[in-house]
């Protein structure tokens, strides 16, 4: 017990360490707040959700390959693991893909796109 509450509070506090770094950054008005939280989630969560469905899909197939050889049991369930890490990237990268659109539509904060548009005909420049 005392064994897996040191566990679970050393990842916790690993998890907490880049708030450290958000500290410092001000927070005086609703923008401040809203950029907090839009790079909380992009800086901290979206990686950690990477990472669990990534050790979700890596358990399931330790299990699969090498601790169900001779279990069909144990095979399948490390099968269905496999199964819900790659469900849990999809979904992710799914959504991430729909919001990047969105935002890259609307033209809320990405200015990625071209600086200028290219007008018609072709422009020679002689010296």
């Amino acid at each position: 017990m005392k064994k897996s509450l040191v566990y679970v509070s050393g990842a916790l506090a690993v998890l907490a360490l880049p708030l450290v770094s958000f500290a410092a950054t001000p927070i005086n008005d609703l923008t401040g707040v809203g950029n907090f939280i839009i790079s909380f989630i992009n800086n901290i969560i979206v990686p950690v959700l990477f990472a669990v469905a990534f050790i979700v899909f890596l358990w399931g197939a330790f299990q699969t390959f090498i601790i169900g050889a001779t279990s069909e049991g144990v095979k399948e369930n490390g099968k269905n693991l496999m199964l819900w890490g790659l469900i849990g990237f999809f979904v992710m990268v799914s959504v991430w893909g729909l919001v990047n659109i969105l935002t890259g539509t609307i033209s809320f904060s990405n200015n990625n796109g071209p600086s200028s548009v290219p007008g018609a005909g072709v422009h020679v420049n002689n010296p």
